[in-house]
């Protein structure tokens, strides 16, 4: 299935920008317009996944990767199939963001925060892509790497088993942070059973005061 980037949530992208609410001011909503179009038009999505079966003792079937944490235990504790994905805008949007910085931060704020909403909108749509595809199974919602107590550390394991920077182009830093920046990876359970969802602010994450993503500008995804 192919990666679709089919439009960017405004609300998302005013939340990124930690704007508190009331009516826009017409310069911004002309310099949101124009900046969300720009990533529209530069954005080039691109997405790879796999499922693996669940072992009893946590462990993906086939491989050595077992996810560290209480939390995502908990998350899979009803599961026995685990689909790794991994999504990205491309690199082209991310040079777009650099090219703007010393002409306009203001712009480049902006176009930041469209891009972190529009990279949700392709996991959003490769995750209802997905549902379909298993149906009738149930899948949870996604869980990333730097969320809650799932180690950072664990993009190694994600960046193997995909290919990620063979397949869509997405590398690791030293730190495992992803580059380009707009992309994510994320662990999906699927069930027999419906599953519940959960919060997925930053707001709601254990790490939120002590977040890599965060520190570098950047987020996990909304897990």
């Amino acid at each position: 299935m192919d990666a679709r980037l089919t439009g960017i949530d405004r609300r998302e992208t005013l939340q990124y920008l930690a704007w508190r609410g009331g009516a826009l001011p017409q310069t911004l909503e002309a310099d949101l317009d124009r900046c969300e179009g720009q990533i529209l038009a530069i954005a080039r999505p691109r997405a790879v996944w796999h499922v693996f079966p669940l072992t009893p003792d946590g462990t993906l079937e086939g491989t050595r990767f077992r996810p560290e944490g209480e939390d995502i235990r908990r998350h899979l504790a009803d599961c026995d199939q685990v689909i790794l994905m991994a999504a990205t805008l491309g690199a082209e949007v991310e040079a777009l963001i650099r090219r703007t910085q010393p002409r306009s931060m203001g712009d480049a704020m902006i176009l930041d925060a469209a891009a972190s909403a529009a990279v949700e909108n392709v996991c959003e749509n490769l995750c209802a892509d997905l549902a379909a595809a298993f149906a009738p199974r149930f899948l949870t919602d996604r869980f990333s790497p730097g969320y809650g107590d799932l180690p950072l550390h664990h993009q190694r394991d994600f960046s193997e088993l995909l290919d990620m920077s063979r397949r869509i182009g997405v590398s690791l830093t030293p730190s495992g942070l992803m580059l380009p920046q707009k992309s994510v990876t994320a662990l999906i359970g699927v069930s027999d059973r419906p599953q519940p969802r959960r919060s997925r602010s930053c707001a709601d994450c254990a790490l939120s005061e002590h977040c890599s993503y965060r520190r570098e500008g950047s987020h996990c995804g909304k897990a």
